[in-house]
């Protein structure tokens, strides 16, 4: 799954807002229930058939890719067509859960499903194994062949994880261990975050109500709202502790044995990414703090009236912002005519979502916080969550999640084993869309102070897109460097949180006491250590590819789609050079960067 709950900590609206008929997703194009015959159906086709594909293959993929590399293409289909189906079932299984995280009979069913795709699954994974073990020459030239040929970027991606493959019987290992190793600290972590309940003037609100406070006019609300999150992560500081200590090892043991170099590059191979490139974009964000983070958060702290905002006012809105509820009729005109000025093609994908009940936009109790976008298999179609509450950000957080379902439509006719996109570029989609609704919406505007009202929000958005998610990698790897020293207390890993929160932030924000616990809700370092730089890498391309686009004549639209249609088929270097652009190229990030140093240069104007 894509998650974005980073920022898209959205909520349940006030008593009374009217939002209108908000949508819940139909998922019958996967199965039509979680005790449909189909389902059990399918789980017992599934591991019938690894069982077979594995009798008929294993220990014959170099027979095959010097003698006969028909039946290897044969294999490579039998196999993705095994992707697929195990895919359908554990994107049911995860869609389910994320509806309704906290009943038990879904919490089992989805506990069930995986460990039958595990024990499945643990069959096919000598394929990939065993297909690196054959020799670069005779692989080369099977690949002569136009069948093999077409899976080539597969194949070279995989050829990429060569040198830190184990031998088969550990990797079957690692795959088994992982349902009762990290993915039970992960579902422990989400199902203790669903169950918590903070207590706000006499009522008990779920995480989502009580983030969304942080946002509310009234200034003792956004206090009240932060007292009551460090309250109650304090008093669970201990389960957090835990959960973050043992997968924080759990990852070293994993590198230890793969021999990864640095304890961020098996996210950088999986991302398809070098080391550099992200070293750069790292360096150029945190060079740029004084001039984005610290020099906003400044100016906002001028426009409240006090000389330091505390940590609850951050994202506090300004004055003179628009707090109206925005119905979710208006949010869907507002994204697909923002999508339709682009390219009609676009909007028309994204309409899809809304006409065939591809979203599930209620916020309700148990159900998954922040907003993601599920590919689910190319049989399928994706699906997209969020939690809808009619605030300006839900809106940009519908654009964010369509950019990703718009992608993956786009990317799908590649199939289960090439359709799937490295974290970077799977951004860039994302961070399109909201670019293109931002641009709409500030194109209406008729005043000065609600263009510097859009400004400003759209600043707090890149800043907590760009500088936020490099300061959490920055975290993370403090925190990952100082795990392999032994265990982080909770003080500890409070301490490295404070200490990368105040560089990031700078001094107009005030880290009052409760801050240093934080750390502890944020679902990216638990489900996918350092995936949080791709938000900031598709920033900043984002910003450039924008750029582009607005001095580009014809043609832009079309490239941007070859882009979007080549899914995982592609190396960065090779989608970006229609547009002349380089990520390997350190003034790549500074070009980026100066978008929001811009939009900043013009608020101050405007305050002037």
């Amino acid at each position: 799954m894509l998650f974005d709950p980073y920022v898209r900590s959205l909520a349940e609206g006030a008593a009374g807002e009217d939002l209108g008929s908000l949508p819940e997703w139909d998922l019958a194009d996967l199965y039509s229930a979680i005790d449909a015959s189909e389902v059990e159906a399918d789980l017992e086709a599934s591991l019938a058939r690894a069982k077979t594909f594995e009798t008929s293959y294993k220990g014959r993929l170099a027979d095959l890719a010097s003698s006969n590399v028909g039946a290897l293409v044969t294999a490579i289909r039998a196999y993705e067509d095994l992707e697929d189906l195990l895919g359908r079932l554990i994107s049911y299984a995860g869609l389910t859960y994320a509806g309704n995280t906290t009943d038990p009979k879904i919490q089992k069913f989805y506990g069930d499903v995986q460990e039958r795709i595990t024990s499945a699954s643990s069959h096919l994974l000598f394929f990939g194994l065993e297909l690196n073990r054959v020799d670069d020459d005779t692989l080369e030239k099977a690949m002569e062949d136009p069948g093999l040929d077409h899976y080539r970027p597969w194949i070279e991606d995989l050829r990429k994880e060569k040198p830190y493959q184990l031998e088969d019987r550990v990797e079957q290992l690692f795959h088994e261990k992982s349902v009762t190793g990290r993915g039970a600290w992960n579902r422990l972590f989400d199902e203790t975050m669903a169950s918590l309940r903070f207590e706000v003037d006499g009522k008990e609100l779920a995480i989502e109500a009580t983030l969304n406070l942080l946002q509310d006019k009234e200034p003792q609300k956004r206090e009240i709202a932060a007292g009551a999150l460090a309250k109650v992560f304090g008093e669970n500081l201990r389960t957090f502790t835990l959960i973050t200590n043992t997968l924080a090892k759990d990852k070293e043991i994993s590198d230890r044995w793969r021999k990864f170099g640095d304890i961020a590059d098996s996210r950088h191979l999986s991302n398809r990414v070098e080391r550099e490139v992200v070293d750069a974009l790292v360096a150029a964000v945190r060079d740029a703090y004084p001039r984005l983070s610290h020099r906003y958060y400044a100016m906002k702290a001028r426009w409240l009236g006090v000389e330091q905002l505390n940590h609850w006012d951050r994202n506090a809105p300004l004055p003179a912002a628009d707090n109206r509820v925005i119905p979710w009729q208006d949010a869907k005109a507002t994204v697909l005519s923002a999508y339709g000025k682009f390219s009609p093609e676009m909007a028309d994908i994204a309409e899809r979502f809304f006409d065939r009940n591809w979203i599930d936009a209620p916020a309700r109790p148990g159900k998954a916080p922040g907003a993601f976008a599920h590919p689910t298999v190319p049989s399928a179609h994706p699906y997209v969550l969020v939690n809808y509450l009619g605030k300006t950000r839900d809106v940009m957080t519908l654009a964010h999640e369509l950019g990703h379902g718009v992608h993956q439509v786009l990317a799908g006719h590649n199939g289960p084993l090439m359709a799937p996109t490295p974290l970077t570029l799977a951004e860039t989609a994302s961070v399109f869309g909201e670019m293109l609704t931002f641009q709409s919406l500030l194109e209406r505007t008729t005043t000065k102070e609600t263009r510097k009202v859009m400004l400003a929000s759209k600043a707090e958005d890149m800043i907590n897109t760009v500088v936020r998610q490099i300061a959490f990698y920055t975290f993370e790897r403090k925190l990952h460097t100082e795990r392999r020293n032994g265990e982080l207390t909770s003080d500890k890993i409070g301490e490295l949180w404070l200490d990368v929160q105040k560089e990031s932030l700078g001094p107009a924000i005030r880290l009052n006491p409760g801050y240093e616990s934080f750390w502890t809700y944020i679902p990216h370092f638990i489900h996918s250590p350092f995936y949080v730089y791709a938000y900031a890498f598709g920033d900043c391309l984002v910003n450039s590819l924008y750029a582009v686009y607005q001095d580009a004549e014809t043609g832009f639209q079309e490239k941007y789609f070859d882009l979007l249609r080549a899914g995982g088929t592609k190396h960065h270097s090779e989608l970006l050079a229609p547009f002349g652009l380089d990520a390997s190229d350190p003034s790549f990030w500074k070009k980026g960067l100066s978008v929001i140093e811009g939009i900043i240069d013009e608020l101050e104007e405007l305050d002037s």
